[in-house]
C-alpha cells in the first residue's frame, strides 16, 4: 500500500505533500551518497564496446524490451552481442550465466526473459563489470556488450548510454525518496540518446537525440501450454482479471483496454515475488498477465491463464546512431 501511495505522489502529484517534505533530508543524503559513488568509481574498460540501457527514474520504463530489440538489431548488423544485468531479486551476487529455464529467485525475472527472447548469451551479477568479464571469458565470440539497467553502475565503463523514459516522464522531478529520480535531470545531457516509451517529458534536454519507442502487443499464449495461442478477440466478453508487477502496471492495463478487453485489474509492486495466494482472486475467471510476471508465476495459477508478450518498435535510425557513436569512439 505504501509503495502505491508513493508512486502516486511521485508521478501524479505536482506539489509535495507534507509527508514528502519530511523526507527531504533523506533525499539530500541519497544525492550525496550517489555523487560519492560516482566520483570514486573506477571504471573497468572491456576489450569490446559496451552499450548501457538504463534510466534515471526508479521502476521499469521499457528497458528490457528495448534491450531485446537492440540485441536482435545488432545481430542483423553483423555484431555478436551478449547481455549483462544486475539480476534484481536474485539470490546470487557472483557472476553466472542465465538459461531460459533458470529459477527467478536465483537470477531475477528480467534476465530470464532476456535469455528466452534475445537469443544471445545473458549473464548476471551484482558487479556488472565482473559479469561482463565472465561472459566474455565463457563466450569469446561475443564482440559487444549490452548492459540492462546499468546507467548508475559506474564501475562498468561504457561507450554508449541510452536513457529510457515512459509516459510518466521524470515525475515530480525530485530525487529519491521525495521523487522518483536516481540522478538529477541534468544527467540526461550526458547520455547519447533518450528513448521515449510514451510522450516525451518537456523538461528533457532538447539537444540530446530522442527516439520514440512503442510496445506492440502480440498474441496471447497459455501460461501452462505456451504453444497454444489466441488473439484478443477470443477473450472478449469473458470474465477477465489482469495483474501486473511492473514499473507502471497501468501501462499493461491500458494496453488490454486498447485490445477491447474489460478486466478487473490487480497491480503489484515491481519484481514482486508471487505466491499462489496472490493470484487466488482469479479462480472464477481468466487471468491475464505480462510476460515478465509469467516468468515467476508458472505453477501458481489454478485456472486458465494467458500471457501477453510485447515487442518494442523503434526507428532503425537508433541503430545507425549507435554505430556512428561506436565508430567515432573507436577512432578516437
Amino acid at each position: 500500500m505504501f509503495a502505491r501511495w508513493l508512486q502516486r505522489q511521485w508521478f501524479e502529484q505536482r506539489r509535495l505533500s507534507p509527508a514528502l517534505w519530511l523526507l527531504l533530508p533523506l533525499s539530500w543524503l541519497f544525492a550525496g551518497l550517489a555523487a560519492l559513488n560516482r566520483r570514486h568509481a573506477k571504471p573497468v574498460r572491456l576489450p569490446v564496446p559496451v552499450i548501457v540501457v538504463g534510466n534515471i527514474t526508479v521502476g521499469g520504463a521499457g528497458k528490457t524490451p528495448l534491450t531485446i530489440w537492440l540485441a536482435r538489431q545488432l545481430k542483423e548488423q553483423g555484431w555478436r552481442p551478449g547481455i549483462v544485468s544486475r539480476g534484481y531479486g536474485g539470490e546470487n551476487a557472483a557472476p553466472r550465466a542465465v538459461s531460459p529455464f533458470a529459477v527467478p529467485a536465483e537470477v531475477g525475472d528480467e534476465p530470464i526473459l532476456l535469455a528466452r527472447r534475445s537469443g544471445v548469451p545473458v549473464w548476471v551479477g551484482r558487479d556488472r563489470a565482473a559479469a561482463a568479464q565472465a561472459l566474455l571469458a565463457a563466450q569469446p565470440e561475443v564482440n559487444i556488450i549490452l548492459c540492462d539497467d546499468g546507467l548508475q553502475h559506474y564501475r562498468l565503463g561504457r561507450d554508449v548510454e541510452l536513457a529510457v523514459f515512459d509516459g510518466r516522464g521524470a515525475g515530480n522531478g525530485w530525487r529519491l525518496p521525495v521523487g522518483p529520480l536516481r540522478e538529477p535531470l541534468s544527467r540526461i545531457a550526458a547520455v547519447d540518446a533518450v528513448i521515449c516509451n510514451g510522450l516525451p517529458d518537456a523538461r528533457l534536454p532538447a539537444a540530446v537525440p530522442s527516439f520514440a519507442m512503442r510496445l506492440l502487443p502480440g498474441n496471447f499464449y497459455r501460461l501452462d501450454e505456451p504453444q497454444h495461442w489466441c488473439e484478443a478477440a477470443a477473450l472478449a466478453g469473458k470474465k477477465l482479471y489482469a495483474m501486473a508487477g511492473i514499473g507502471d502496471p497501468g501501462r499493461f492495463f491500458r494496453m488490454l483496454e486498447g485490445l477491447g478487453l474489460a478486466c478487473e485489474t490487480h497491480p503489484f509492486p515491481d519484481h514482486h515475488a508471487y505466491t499462489a495466494g496472490d493470484l487466488a482472486f482469479a479462480k472464477d475467471g481468466i487471468l491475464l498477465m505480462t510476460e515478465k510476471d509469467a516468468v515467476k508465476c508458472a505453477g501458481l495459477t489454478a485456472g486458465e491463464t494467458w500471457v501477453l508478450p510485447v515487442e518494442a518498435e523503434l526507428s532503425p535510425a537508433l541503430i545507425e546512431h549507435i554505430q556512428e557513436k561506436l565508430r567515432g569512439r573507436q577512432a578516437a
